[in-house]
């Protein structure tokens, strides 16, 4: 449970970064210079100090890249715009959990309790309340429809491409007789999902450009170019290479339908930071659902725990 916790809480620091980075390059290069600096890092662990490709596991986690890193990311960038972020980040993290357990439940065999299932709902519904927009406080964009298929897009990456498959190759890698419990067996799958997710995201930005549909990139000075750089370099260490390592860490010892809420609660985990680095003063109704959130995972956390220890 504690890389878990450990990933949301890196998630969250990115949301930041990211912001800054986004705000120069643009998403779509943000994003593929965020995976760039954490494919060289990664990389250069994982060939050294890790695994490299040797893991039985490896085609899985390779797959679980193109789809959560790849298709899921182009959902996320393609309904911002149409859903604006609570919306887009509502329908992501709170449709990946039930989607991942249920695929997980089916296919894999693993089964929550009742207990389990029942925190992990109300870890979602704190997150649903915190984020979900009212006629107080309307998205700041016009919504509309085809944002919906993107978020669905977003949070089937999230759910199967991250979790779900991410599982498999786990299962995989342990039948085989590999250590899968512990952070450098993390971090050298977060290297083989990332580098066939920024692959995936190069090929699909080369054919926006062919065809035309590459948006340009926003008027920036020098100065701000070379801050924004800056911002990508640590939006690449913040998350691809200590979120996705710790999330890998987290699947590698716990089920996805207990993961996943944790992880939900990283746009709550962000309202606390952006207020110390930004000063955005938090809400009453995202503190409230912040509360709920937490007291959530605390009772997952111990639940968890007593069926691990039975």
């Amino acid at each position: 449970m504690f890389p878990a916790f450990l990933a949301a809480f890196f998630f969250a620091l990115n949301a930041t970064c990211a912001q800054h980075s986004v705000g120069v390059a643009g998403p779509l290069r943000a994003n593929l210079g965020r995976l760039a600096i954490a494919v060289v890092i990664l990389g250069l662990f994982a060939h050294t100090i890790g695994h490299g490709f040797e893991s039985q596991g490896t085609s899985w986690f390779l797959l679980s890249g193109v789809i959560g890193l790849g298709l899921g990311d182009l959902g996320v960038y393609g309904a911002l715009p149409l859903l604006g972020s609570r919306l887009t980040v509502l329908m992501t993290q709170c449709l990946a959990a039930p989607i991942a357990a249920l695929g997980e439940w089916l296919w894999l065999g693993t089964k929550l309790t009742a207990a389990q299932l029942t925190w992990g709902g109300v870890v979602l519904a704190g997150v649903a309340y915190a984020l979900m927009p009212s006629q107080a406080d309307p998205p700041r964009v016009r919504v509309r429809p085809a944002g919906f298929a993107f978020g669905l897009v977003a949070a089937i990456g999230q759910g199967i491409g991250a979790a779900l498959i991410s599982r498999k190759g786990v299962m995989v890698a342990a039948a085989a007789g590999e250590s899968v419990a512990n952070a450098n067996f993390g971090l050298t799958v977060a290297y083989q999902r990332i580098l066939a997710g920024i692959i995936f995201t190069a090929l699909a930005i080369g054919l926006l450009k062919v065809f035309g549909l590459m948006p340009p990139a926003p008027q920036a000075s020098a100065k701000a170019r070379r801050a924004g750089l800056w911002w990508m370099m640590a939006n690449g260490l913040v998350g691809p290479v200590a979120g996705v390592g710790c999330y890998q860490w987290a699947l590698s010892t716990t089920p996805s339908g207990i993961v996943l809420p944790i992880a939900a609660t990283t746009p709550l985990l962000s309202i606390p930071i952006a207020y110390w680095l930004e000063g955005d003063r938090p809400t009453r109704r995202s503190i409230v659902g912040g509360l709920i959130a937490v007291a959530g995972c605390i009772a997952l956390t111990w639940v968890s725990a007593g069926q691990g220890a039975r």
